[in-house]
């Protein structure tokens, strides 16, 4: 893989990488050690990813009408969403959410870069601001990491290697247990816990498996989700443009690199850069940023906040390193919310306004009303007509709902319907149910070939869904 590369006045040659960060000449793992980051970007890192575990621990057992906020339970094929269900009938509104997904991560990083796997990617933020953070409380920064890991196996290394892994898996079995929260609910969670194992096998085995893939992910195989697995930064190349927002090396002004010194005369012939590898050495995915754009780089800005401290300590103004464009590197324009950017932020909001409010405007019964086939209409004695429908009727709420059918408009003063064989239609809980009726019209009031009903699906008194219908009579001339 070729870098996107700077171009550079110093006498140092272009690099060129056939190989990810993390693995060596020979193919094998290179382990990283990240220093620890401090300083702006860092604090304010610090403070998102706390509201995002107050959000990630807390939403399981908040509840809206009596139901889970969010449950994504894909084995019973059963979603709920700010306490609505939704199930596979629901197809539009499934479908919509996925072009709105896709949409929202094509024109989100076009505009905005790799933004998201910095902040708000549940892998960033569990590995950097919660694993990462237990492994320098327990082994140090990352002089002392790896000074432990070389390290003769001695009681105090082995003691220390225990209780940190001990740590690793106890916080991945929270998180395996929130994880499966989201998918069963944590009333059936519960269960699991408190009731015997041999009446919830499959679940206590679910728990320990996710528990183990949480603690080989975080204990392990850390950084290598985004660099390996992710699809999100292989597509970096096709979703970005010289005018995206990324975290960028200012190259026109660090270039050439050299050595800080007080000589002013040396100075005038060296770029702002000193080459001290301190953005190197806090990147979590193990990259030089200074070689431009690069696949590993999930835009986490611990090169930004090390440059400015070590900016700061050469008395050379801040942003050698920084959120900006390749264009306005190039051009030295400070970075600017384009008309670009300001669009795609409208369509954003767009089809994000669009899917609410289909989801919010959702109904909990829904059902389709379709004449007998093969039958027009029916004289009925001297002055009536009537059609026969059949009706399907789905109930997505976790009540049994007894209904009733009434012509609604001009229609329900004058007709009515006959329903076929009993006088309500009873739906079960999270069920569907069918049926046929009459719809029955004054001659003198079918004035159309084809007249367009409305029927009302009623619950005793309260009216829960209006569907409609066309009405066949007899063909007039005039």
């Amino acid at each position: 893989m070729k870098n996107t590369e700077t171009k550079m006045s110093s006498p140092q040659k272009d690099s060129f990488r056939d190989r990810i960060a993390t693995i060596d000449e020979k193919g094998k793992r290179k382990w990283i050690f990240a220093q620890k980051p401090k300083g702006k970007f860092y604090n304010i890192r610090s403070w998102v990813s706390w509201g995002f575990f107050a959000l990630f621990f807390a939403i399981p057992f908040i509840k809206l009408n009596s139901r889970p906020l969010f449950l994504f339970n894909i084995p019973e094929s059963e979603f709920i969403i700010f306490g609505k269900i939704f199930w596979p009938q629901d197809f539009v509104i499934f479908g919509l959410t996925m072009v709105t997904f896709i949409v929202f991560i094509v024109l989100f990083t076009a505009a905005f870069g790799r933004v998201f796997c910095g902040w708000v990617c549940p892998q960033t933020i569990f590995m950097e601001m919660l694993f990462r953070k237990v492994e320098y409380m327990i082994d140090g920064d990352a002089g002392k990491q790896k000074v432990l890991r070389n390290a003769p196996w001695t009681t105090q290394k082995i003691w220390k290697r225990l209780f940190k892994h001990a740590v690793i898996f106890l916080l991945s079995f929270i998180i395996a247990n929130t994880f499966l929260a989201y998918i069963i609910g944590v009333d059936q969670l519960k269960e699991i816990i408190t009731e015997p194992i041999s009446e919830h096998v499959g679940g206590f085995l679910s728990i320990l498996i996710f528990s183990f893939v949480f603690y080989w992910i975080y204990a392990f195989f850390r950084e290598q989700v985004c660099t390996v697995v992710c699809p999100y930064g292989r597509l970096q190349s096709v979703l970005m443009d010289r005018n995206s927002l990324i975290v960028a090396y200012d190259y026109k002004r660090g270039e050439p690199r050299g050595k800080y010194t007080k000589n002013e005369e040396a100075k005038l012939n060296l770029g702002d850069c000193i080459d001290c590898f301190q953005c190197v050495k806090v990147c979590p995915t193990g990259i030089d940023i200074r070689n431009g754009t690069q696949m590993e780089c999930v835009a986490c800005t611990a090169c930004i906040d090390a440059c400015d401290v070590m900016m700061d300590a050469t008395n050379k103004p801040r942003g050698l390193i920084r959120y900006a464009s390749e264009a306005g590197i190039a051009d030295k324009k400070k970075l600017q919310y384009t008309g670009r950017m300001k669009f795609y932020t409208v369509l954003l909001i767009a089809l994000t306004a669009i899917l609410s409010l289909l989801i919010f405007s959702r109904k909990d019964i829904d059902g389709t009303i379709i004449r007998t086939k093969g039958l027009t209409y029916q004289q009925r004695g001297t002055d009536s007509l009537s059609n026969l429908f059949n009706i399907n009727i789905i109930n997505k709420t976790r009540d049994s709902i007894p209904l009733t059918l009434r012509l609604e408009g001009n229609e329900a003063a004058y007709g009515k319907i006959e329903l076929v064989g009993t006088q309500r239609i009873n739906l079960h809980p999270e069920d569907q149910a069918t049926g046929s009726f009459f719809i029955v019209l004054p001659t003198k009031n079918v004035n159309k070939r084809t007249l367009e009903v409305k029927i009302g699906l009623y619950n005793g008194e309260k009216r829960l869904r209006t569907l409609s219908t066309n009405f066949t009579g007899p063909f007039k001339r005039y």
